[in-house]
């Protein structure tokens, strides 16, 4: 009893506490699926070079109306978008792969972005943009976070079956449907920089895409039914949220960072222990094939 009122203390006292908690909530039910969705068609990275890719469009909405979120988040979306759709028409007019492509726009957007923001800010303000201040979140970034959440789960639903065939079988997309694989690329990329976009909101350029990504690859260690590991992931990346709070309260620690820190040991206790491709379960069955062997 004395665990559960210290995991539900900080929450009933604090009101920061509830509102950080129920954005993260907000984020973990949208970018999730996301995550997941993007593991499936090997494109783990991607969401991470986005990430990094809206620095810049946030450093000018900053530039033009300071610690604006609605300015910095219209900004941060432009320039998500802009670097998805040049990477794709780079990726096919040469011979380079999407992820080499990806690569080498989002890190001269990152170094674009850092720069920036130095050239008006402080440290402080650098730091912000990087890492968020989940603590500090405001009834209008839970209305812009819930508004994103909600859109990206109906566009999710609306997407689903095509989404689940071009993850699973994206040749018959390609054959049967004449351009309608490029669209669903292209909204799906969408999705993606949107979710990122609310997630800087709290946890930063930097750290949004670790909600998205960790819950989704700790998932598909215990699950090999893509409904269930969406579900999983949902939980997971909810846990990771209270667990991290938590943390930071007790501790004293950045709140953003702690909560992708949870998610890490998530990730990892999944992949030690899941019994899709655990390691825990690949040791067990080389001992079981050593002692048959032996026999």
């Amino acid at each position: 009893m004395m665990i559960l009122h210290d995991l539900i203390t900080p929450f009933a006292s604090f009101g920061f506490m509830r509102r950080a908690l129920i954005s993260c909530l907000a984020l973990t039910v949208s970018t999730t699926p996301l995550g997941v969705f993007l593991l499936l068609r090997r494109m783990s990275l991607v969401g991470d070079a986005l990430s990094h890719a809206i620095l810049p469009g946030v450093a000018i909405g900053y530039l033009l109306s300071g610690m604006s979120l609605l300015a910095m988040g219209i900004g941060g979306f432009v320039a998500g978008l802009l670097v998805a759709l040049l990477s794709g028409w780079v990726t096919t007019l040469t011979p380079l792969k999407e992820d080499a492509s990806f690569a080498g726009f989002y890190l001269g957007s990152l170094a674009l972005g850092v720069t920036l923001v130095s050239l008006k800010g402080s440290s402080v303000d650098l730091l912000h943009v990087l890492f968020g201040s989940i603590l500090a979140v405001d009834g209008e970034a839970m209305e812009c976070i819930g508004l994103i959440a909600g859109f990206t789960l109906l566009m999710l639903a609306l997407l689903y079956r095509a989404l689940v065939i071009e993850a699973f079988d994206g040749a018959f997309l390609r054959v049967n449907r004449r351009g309608y694989p490029r669209l669903i690329h292209g909204l799906f990329l969408g999705l993606v920089v949107l979710n990122l976009v609310a997630g800087f909101q709290i946890l930063g350029t930097l750290m949004s895409v670790g909600l998205m990504m960790l819950p989704a690859v700790a998932a598909r260690c215990w699950s090999g039914r893509l409904p269930l590991i969406l579900l999983i992931a949902a939980a997971i990346g909810f846990l990771s949220a209270w667990a991290g709070l938590v943390w930071s309260f007790y501790a004293s620690l950045p709140a953003g960072p702690s909560i992708v820190l949870s998610a890490s040991l998530a990730f990892f206790f999944s992949v030690v222990f899941g019994p899709r491709g655990g390691i825990a379960v690949w040791l067990r069955k080389r001992r079981e094939v050593s002692h048959y062997g032996e026999r």
